[in-house]
């Protein structure tokens, strides 16, 4: 590595969304990589199962060397990407904390990739030889454990990650954040600090995650029924919430999500989360039990289509139906563009007979993010120079912007930008660099990148006003039909009940045809357009239209 290269910070996700968190910082020629999360889509991005970052800026600079990927925490917007990063960079070996390298271990292996890379297991506090890169990792408090910060030793200061994270003072594993090493990284000199950005327009503290136990035995206290419990598949901390308050009142807990299933299992092998196995039923067994001593976590909290919830919620699921009596708790708070979708399910679910409880009806789940008197705590803590909010919407980063430059940071040392704008750092100061992609990435079965904004266009298309394919048979020399066209329709009209619409548009296309005749170039692009303007003219509604043109 050359003498006090250039230090470059690229973030590739996580900056101007919720979700796909990935950041990259380079030292000359080497470089590291913190986290590789994916996002949930939005409401128009239809058929899409999730999305990754656009990292093709790394697969087309050859002359940089990935030297590893670190993780902070083992949520998906945060571990989400692995075995797509894996499949991508094989061989490059992956850091991350007992639980986060467990989660890890779980996707690699659901993805025939676990002898692709190795994956490192650090304890919160350890240092990092990733490289020429030190890292100094620190325990944070978020709404899982095993969550770390980095501080990342360069030539021009520390760089700090702050990964997600909250100053919870009562933690459910008892372990808080690590106060005195970002004290001790402030002494040394902080070049520039990385924000969580999440809760930046939420003013105060956010609550510790200890009051979800109070909420949890109101609620199994008073439940008559079966109570189901939907959170995140990894939430690791709420599962051992949900124990304690099932082992109280003799209720058995039962598992629905193969993910959480494989989830739960080895956090239970790694000693992190610690119930007895008396304490677990098998899902088919649950009809054994009476209602009242039933507890089952499902996976869904977020309204995810094929997840155990939304099944539920639609009477899909093939072992389990909700009944009038049960209590269903949703621990988790909506992501931002998934209001609709869960606000649907919660509906559902009442229509069913069940009684939803969901925040802000009872404190059932608290934000694992800082809110805005944390964050200038972090910031007055460490003292950076600099300041990049990261890990959140436009809104959320300007709202920490604002946040840093009243705690004391120049308006000017303070960077706003989206992913793929790259801020550069030597002896002069840090500054804004050029920009590389940084966009979407589509996951679509198993299709990978394949799907773009053109295919979505055609899909939000077919979602409102369908299709309608006509088939022709014409005569090859003189271009008469041959017999009536064959109309199919769908998402348009029903024919059965459109017969003088159908009875017109044969009309249509049979002149059609008789106008374009020897106009074979540009007879099939002439028929649509023509059957598009009279369906617009009769309906006033634009649906996809093809013509399919057989000569006999």
């Amino acid at each position: 590595m050359a003498k006090n290269p250039k230090l470059r910070i690229i973030p590739l996700g996580g900056l101007g969304e919720i979700g796909k968190n990935m950041a990259v910082i380079e030292l000359g020629n080497d470089a590291i990589i913190i986290d590789a999360g994916i996002m949930f889509p939005a409401n128009d991005m239809l058929g899409v199962d999730y999305i990754i970052p656009d990292f093709r800026y790394l697969l087309e600079r050859k002359d940089l060397k990935i030297h590893g990927i670190l993780f902070t925490h083992g949520h998906e917007d945060h571990v989400g990407a692995v075995s797509h990063v894996a499949e991508s960079f094989a061989g490059v070996p992956m850091w991350a904390t007992p639980l986060t390298a467990g989660l890890i271990r779980v996707k690699l292996r659901s993805a025939g990739l676990e002898n692709s890379t190795t994956v490192n297991v650090f304890q919160a506090g350890d240092t990092l030889k990733v490289g020429p890169f030190v890292v100094e990792s620190y325990h944070v408090c978020h709404s899982i454990p095993d969550c770390v910060g980095f501080g990342i030793n360069t030539p021009y200061g520390i760089v700090i990650h702050s990964g997600d994270y909250k100053f919870d003072p009562a933690p459910v594993d008892g372990k808080k954040t690590d106060y005195a090493k970002l004290a001790e990284f402030s002494k040394r000199g902080v070049l520039l600090l990385m924000g969580d950005s999440t809760n930046a327009d939420r003013a105060g503290w956010t609550p510790s995650e200890s009051v979800i136990d109070e909420a949890f035995d109101r609620v199994f206290r008073n439940a008559p029924g079966r109570i189901m419990v939907a959170t995140f598949a990894s939430l690791i901390s709420r599962f051992h919430q949900v124990a304690k308050a099932a082992e109280r009142y003799g209720r058995k807990i039962a598992v629905a999500g193969h993910s959480m299933a494989e989830n739960i299992k080895m956090a239970r092998e790694l000693g992190i989360l610690n119930i007895p196995n008396e304490m677990f039923v098998d899902i088919n067994r649950i009809g054994q039990l009476p209602p009242s001593k039933v507890v089952i976590l499902v996976t869904g909290a977020q309204g995810e289509p094929s997840a155990v919830l939304s099944r539920l919620a639609t009477g899909r699921h093939r072992q389990l139906d909700v009944e009038v009596g049960d209590t269903i708790i949703i621990s988790s708070h909506t992501i931002p563009g998934n209001e609709e979708t869960v606000n649907r399910t919660i509906n559902r679910l009442f229509q069913r007979g069940a009684d939803v409880i969901y925040d802000p009806i009872a404190p059932v789940h608290v934000s694992g993010h800082a809110s805005q008197e944390e964050m200038r705590l972090l910031i007055n803590l460490t003292n950076p120079r600099y300041f990049l909010p990261i890990h959140g919407e436009l809104r959320h980063l300007r709202a920490h912007s604002r946040l840093a430059m009243q705690t004391g940071i120049p308006q000017e040392n303070v960077f706003v930008i989206e992913n793929g704008v790259v801020i550069e750092a030597d002896k002069n100061g840090v500054r804004l660099g050029e920009r590389v992609p940084g966009g979407y990435v589509f996951v679509d079965g198993s299709g990978v990148g394949d799907v773009g904004r053109a295919v979505i266009k055609d899909r939000e298309m077919l979602a409102r006003d369908g299709f309608m394919v006509v088939v022709v048979n014409v005569d090859k020399k003189t271009g008469q039909l041959l017999a009536d066209p064959e109309i199919i329709s769908k998402g348009f009209v029903y024919l059965r009940s459109a017969e003088d619409l159908i009875a017109q548009l044969r009309e249509t296309v049979s002149g059609l045809l008789a106008s374009t005749a020897g106009q074979n170039g540009r007879r099939r692009e002439r028929l649509e357009e023509g059957i598009s303007r009279f369906i617009y003219n009769e309906t006033k509604r634009r649906p996809m239209v093809f013509s399919v043109i057989n000569e006999q």
